[in-house]
C-alpha cells in the first residue's frame, strides 16, 4: 500500500483528531501486527485502540469507520458471520476464501478466475468493470493437504478435519 491510511485522510480531507490517529494507526497496522488474514470487526479494533488510550469510546470507533468507508479509504465486508469486517482499500485487487468454521479469511489473487469472470461478463454481453468474489468453506484434512503441496505443518490441531466445502 503505497499510501498510509492517515496521508489518504489528509487528501481526501477528513480531520483527524488525536483519537482518530490512533483509530488509524491500529488500522494501519492490523495486517502487519495480526496477520494478512485480518479484517478486525469494530469490537475487535475498540479492543485494540483501547489499549492504547482507554478513554476511545466505542462510539468514537464506529463513527471513525464509517468515516473511512465514506472517504472510500475502508471497505466494509459482510462474510456471513454476523459482523462487517474492515480492510483498507488496496490498489491491487484480490478475492477472500472465508473458513465457515474458524473464520480464517485468506486473500488470494487467481488469474484463472479473473480471466473466466471476463469470460462470463463478455458471453452476456458485458465489459466486466469490477467484481467482488467471495468463496466460502471448510479446510480439508490438514495432513493431507500439507503433503499435496509439500508443506511442513507445526501444529494442526486447531484445523477442522473435514472435506472442503464451497457454498458459492
Amino acid at each position: 500500500m503505497s499510501d498510509s491510511i492517515e496521508q489518504k485522510c489528509i487528501s481526501k480531507g477528513v480531520k483527524l483528531t488525536d483519537q482518530r490517529k490512533i483509530i488509524v494507526r491500529v488500522i494501519s497496522e492490523s495486517k502487519k501486527s495480526y496477520g494478512e488474514s485480518d479484517h478486525p470487526d469494530v469490537d475487535e479494533l475498540y479492543n485494540r485502540v483501547s489499549k492504547i488510550d482507554p478513554k476511545i469510546s466505542i462510539a468514537t470507533v464506529y463513527r471513525t469507520v464509517k468515516i473511512l468507508e465514506e472517504a472510500g479509504i475502508l471497505i466494509k465486508h459482510d462474510f456471513k458471520a454476523g459482523k462487517a469486517r474492515y480492510e483498507q482499500i488496496q490498489e491491487s485487487h484480490h478475492d477472500h476464501l472465508i473458513d465457515v468454521k474458524t473464520g480464517e479469511i485468506i486473500e488470494f489473487v487467481d488469474e484463472e478466475i479473473e480471466i473466466l469472470q471476463k469470460k462470463v461478463a463478455e458471453k452476456y454481453g458485458y465489459k466486466l468493470v469490477d467484481h467482488k468474489l467471495e468463496l466460502y468453506g471448510v479446510k480439508k484434512d490438514p495432513k493431507k493437504w500439507a503433503k499435496k503441496f509439500s508443506l511442513k505443518l507445526l501444529d494442526v490441531k486447531w484445523m477442522n478435519t473435514t472435506p472442503i466445502e464451497f457454498l458459492i
